[in-house]
């Protein structure tokens, strides 16, 4: 059996990229805070949902392809497997940005803790699974 196969940790796995993912769209919102016009955006929570539900209600990641080796591969909002959504609750400025510093703040601080939290529960899984094994 592959560690991979081990559910707790791929929902771990699942919840880093999510936290690395929510981390980048947080520091885009503050970087563009000064930008006319710019909304804000973050990412829907993630839900586990059990058994493959996922893929039959059709949710799955869209990405460039690449045709040849020297083409780079795409990013940005297409290549993301999280959906972003955007809040209409942000105050706008009169020049339409919509950004709140400390609502920002307050989002990145908390996504910090999330990452840490999924951090530690995904090493101590993988010492249980050494301590199993008899190595340490």
């Amino acid at each position: 059996m592959a560690i991979s196969d081990i559910s707790i940790l791929s929902m771990l796995r699942t919840r880093l990229e999510w936290t690395q993912s929510r981390q980048k769209v947080l520091a885009e919102n503050v970087a563009n805070a000064d930008t006319p016009g710019f909304q804000a955006r973050d990412l829907t929570p993630l839900k586990f949902e059990p058994g493959g539900e996922a893929a039959a209600n059709g949710v799955t990641p869209v990405a460039l392809t690449t045709t040849e080796q020297g083409h780079i591969a795409g990013f940005g909002p297409a290549s993301s497997q999280f959906r972003s959504r955007r809040d209409s609750q942000y105050e706008v400025r009169p020049t339409g940005n919509a950004v709140n510093l400390e609502d920002e703040m307050m989002k990145v601080a908390a996504n910090q803790m999330d990452f840490q939290a999924a951090t530690a529960l995904y090493t101590h899984s993988l010492n249980l699974i050494k301590l199993a094994l008899g190595k340490k």
